[in-house]
């Protein structure tokens, strides 16, 4: 049975692979701790406060929103990014319940 459960993931653990790719990137990371509890922010502001170049912060971005760790709205010209918390937090705590009950 350890082939099967290598083979067949959980469902608790199905969409949470590309959080955690996404997660363990240090640019990524530091983009995430760029946002204050409740902030959005566009990419030129994102850019102003990091190292990194625009084409290299809006890829990040992209795949942090992709992963579900952001949300986004397009106002105008401008792109809003805002950390999805709740999606974060729901994703997690699966991955917990199972190591908890399964394991």
């Amino acid at each position: 049975m350890l082939s099967e459960r290598i083979q067949n993931l959980p469902d608790e653990w199905r969409d949470v692979s590309d959080l955690f790719v996404a997660l363990g990137d240090e640019q990524r990371q530091r983009i995430l701790l760029t946002f204050e509890p409740g902030e959005r922010l566009n990419v030129t502001q994102i850019v102003s406060v990091s190292q990194l170049s625009r084409t290299a912060v809006s890829h990040h971005l992209k795949v942090l929103r992709q992963a579900g760790a952001l949300d986004s709205e397009k106002i105008g010209k401008e792109v809003y990014f805002w950390i999805a918390k709740g999606n974060i937090v729901a994703l997690l705590e699966r991955v917990l319940e199972y190591v908890k009950t399964q394991t």
